[in-house]
Parts: C-alpha cells; sequence; structure tokens
C-alpha cells in the first residue's frame, strides 16, 4: 500500500504525519518507507536528525539517474537510509530537488516515481510519501504513484477553502492518471476541543459530506518537541495522548483498507 500525505495550503502538518503514522506503522510491525519529496526535507530531518551537506543521497539522485539514462539502460535505484527505527526505512530529500523540477518536467517523468515505488511494493508492506505544499511535479508524481491519499485539515476557516481546492484537483488528476487512487480521508490536526470553531469548522466539513477520519489529532506542544528531538512521538512520548492518536488513526485506516 503506497499512501501520500498532500495538500497545497503549507503549516497543516504533513511531514508530522506522515512521519508520525509511518513510525506507528514500523512500530506495529510492518516493513515501512518513508519517501521524502519536499525539497525542505523536514521528514528527513525528523527521522534522522541530518541537515543539509550530512544527509544521504536520496530521491534527488534517483531523479539525476532518470535525467541521465537512455533506452535499455540499467534500472534507476534510489539509495534507502535505514533509521533508528526498527522495521522503517527512508529515502531522503534534499534541496537539489528544487533544480531538477523543470528539468523533470521537460522531459516528462512524471511515471518514474510509480515504477520505483511499485518495485519497491516487494520490500515494503507499507510507503508513505510526504509531499511539497504545492501541486508541482513531485505531488503530481506522488498522486499518479499511490493508491492512498491523506489529505490533513488544521482547523482554519483558509484550511477549509484549500481544501476544497485539493479535492476538486485530485478528483480530476484521479479521473485523468489514476483511477486506482483513493482518497482514504481527510486528518483533522491540531484540534483544540475546547475551540468551538474547531468542532465548528469539523462539522461543516462532516455536513459537505466529505471524508473526515474519526480521530481527530490534538494541538500538542509535544509535537515541537518531537520535532526538536528527531524522535517520532510514538518512540519519544508512546503513552501521551497524541501518540495514541496516531495509534488509533493508524488503525482505523488499516480496518478500513
Amino acid at each position: 500500500m503506497r499512501r501520500v500525505v498532500f495538500n497545497q495550503k503549507g503549516g497543516v502538518g504533513k511531514s508530522s504525519i506522515a512521519c508520525n503514522l509511518a513510525a506507528v506503522s514500523a512500530a506495529e510491525g510492518y516493513r515501512t518507507l518513508l519517501v521524502d519529496l519536499d525539497p525542505q526535507a523536514n521528514s528527513t530531518h525528523y527521522l534522522t536528525g541530518l541537515v543539509k551537506d550530512d544527509i544521504p543521497t536520496g530521491i534527488a539522485d534517483f531523479f539525476k539517474q532518470t535525467l541521465a539514462s537512455t533506452p535499455g539502460s540499467k534500472k534507476n535505484r534510489a539509495a534507502i537510509t535505514r533509521t533508528a527505527y526498527q522495521n522503517l526505512d527512508l529515502i531522503t530529500a534534499s534541496p537539489d530537488l528544487a533544480d531538477l523540477q523543470s528539468k523533470l518536467e521537460s522531459k516528462f517523468k512524471i511515471n518514474k516515481l510509480r515504477k520505483l515505488l511499485v518495485e519497491l511494493s516487494d520490500d515494503y508492506e507499507r510507503i508513505y510519501i510526504d509531499t511539497p505544499p504545492s501541486l508541482n511535479f513531485y505531488t503530481f508524481s506522488a498522486l499518479v504513484a499511490a493508491d492512498r491519499l491523506l489529505i490533513p485539515f488544521d482547523c482554519d476557516s483558509f484550511s477549509r477553502q484549500a481544501l476544497q481546492s485539493v479535492m476538486a484537483q485530485v478528483e480530476e488528476l484521479r479521473c485523468d492518471h489514476n483511477e486506482s487512487l483513493r482518497i482514504e480521508g481527510v486528518v483533522v490536526n491540531q484540534f483544540a476541543r475546547r475551540a468551538s470553531l474547531h468542532q465548528t469548522l469539523v462539522d461543516e466539513l462532516l455536513a459537505d459530506g466529505l471524508p473526515v477520519l474519526p480521530v481527530y489529532l490534538s494541538s500538542s506542544v509535544k509535537m515541537r518537541e518531537s520535532h526538536e528531538a528527531s524522535v517520532p512521538l510514538i518512540h519519544l512520548a508512546p503513552r501521551h495522548k497524541l501518540s495514541l492518536e496516531f495509534v488509533d488513526l493508524l488503525d482505523a485506516l488499516e480496518r478500513a483498507a
């Protein structure tokens, strides 16, 4: 199963959700891979603590190989980084991705990621893909490569507007390029149960018939601590409320899969 986490609105918690679901997946025994496609490399830093020149060659090198390959050449590979956590591997991102984007678009390399991940599906039971906060070559490639989509929603009115736009764009892409892609649901993130506005916004999504997932992720300073420590919540504070919410969210997804 290949899950992509995407919303073109920034700051909604894409990397946090992708990394923590992947970490819980691995902790529950699934052979899990996270693919970081964001040039900012937030997921890469979160899972490894590495920055800039210390980051191993990853998805950028795969795309460089793709640009240099010719018909009949050997298959392109992406270097896989082992994390400190059992069953959890990573294909790193780096700022080089930004420079490669226009070249990849001009060469129509939109299906290369899908082919790579289909091959890697023999080695990994669950693949999570973190994306940039815009519908560009990398997010388009991820949506073509995935069979499940999670859309984060961070409980503000602007996020609701962005969500409607994402749903429309994804439906068009699904019809034209990837009919097997299914929206698993909207992930309510940074939810404050005592804030009436948050509940009102979620109620409006439900009234609109949107596929809001039944587990809401709480707003918590523990997430910031997790990022600063570069340790997913399930390993940093396994009994914390937010950690358990990620466990419940993954269980809900797996039951419905």
